[in-house]
């Protein structure tokens, strides 16, 4: 029984570091895409559960990280996963209930917010397009952001 709750507490240990790595690191958690003809598509179906989805791109050999979300007044929204203050930590955001949290200064930014309030420490805007079926980025606006990065 004792090796047991050995193993058990050493799992819940492992699970917990891996998701401070991401919190505080960015480490995982990032889904790459790719670009057809000068666009990235991302299904709005995968980010209208209220959830920060979080991408990387390949922008020349640049992982241009970004996050895309539908908050809760049915916008969907994005962001580069950096702020203009806190990117040169590149520890980026991760989200607490309806919050995207920065992951170096802790500062809380409401996610109805983003895309509408740009500047210090609020999630850099990412210019996104969408229909009932898909979110488009379009690679140039991805590549702006790589300074971030």
């Amino acid at each position: 029984m004792k090796g047991i709750q050995s193993m058990v507490v050493a799992a819940v240990f492992v699970l917990v570091l891996a998701g401070s790595a991401h919190a505080f690191w960015g480490f995982g958690g990032n889904d790459s895409v790719t670009a057809e003809n000068g666009v990235v598509v991302i299904p709005v179906s995968e980010v209208s559960d209220g959830d920060a989805h979080f991408y990387s791109y390949d922008a020349g050999g640049k992982a241009v990280k970004f996050f895309v979300m539908k908050s809760n007044d049915g916008i969907i929204r994005a962001a580069f996963d950096a702020c203009d203050v806190c990117f040169g930590e590149k520890k980026g955001y991760s989200q607490d209930g309806e919050f995207m949290v920065c992951n170096n200064c802790g500062q809380r930014f409401h996610s109805a917010r983003i895309n509408e309030v740009k500047g210090g420490c609020n999630p850099s805007p990412l210019a996104r397009e969408n229909d009932a079926r898909n979110v488009t980025i379009k690679v140039g606006d991805l590549a702006a952001g790589a300074g971030y990065f």
